[in-house]
């Protein structure tokens, strides 16, 4: 219990560069509230654009063939990877930031 209670004594107590070290635990909950809820709006967004780029292809009026997406996924593949691993570089990854995040795409 005395590990627990220096845990609990440390959060109410000092400063973390002269923020309360609860601010500090709540910035990653709240841009995990803030990245949950956009990739949920932006999910839903590529789900309907992919079932009109379906029904668009379907009727003839776009010709979407593999060699073409092959020739797309070459071009940009490496900058989505490369933009991909900078904002998981700059994003603080911690309990809070999943448990925001979790709660961010439910709402």
């Amino acid at each position: 219990m005395s590990a627990l209670a220096e845990v609990f004594s440390f959060i109410t107590s000092g400063n973390i560069a002269g923020l309360p070290p609860v601010v500090i635990m709540i910035i990653p909950f709240v841009i995990g509230i803030i990245i949950g809820y956009l990739t949920r709006k932006i999910l839903k967004i590529a789900i309907i654009a992919a079932v009109l780029l379906i029904i668009v292809c379907y009727l003839g009026l776009f010709g979407l063939s593999p060699d073409a997406l092959r020739t797309v996924a070459d071009t940009y593949g490496p900058m989505v990877i490369h933009y991909g691993a900078l904002l998981i570089g700059v994003l603080p990854i911690g309990l809070g930031f999943i448990v925001g995040l979790i709660i961010g795409f439910i709402l």
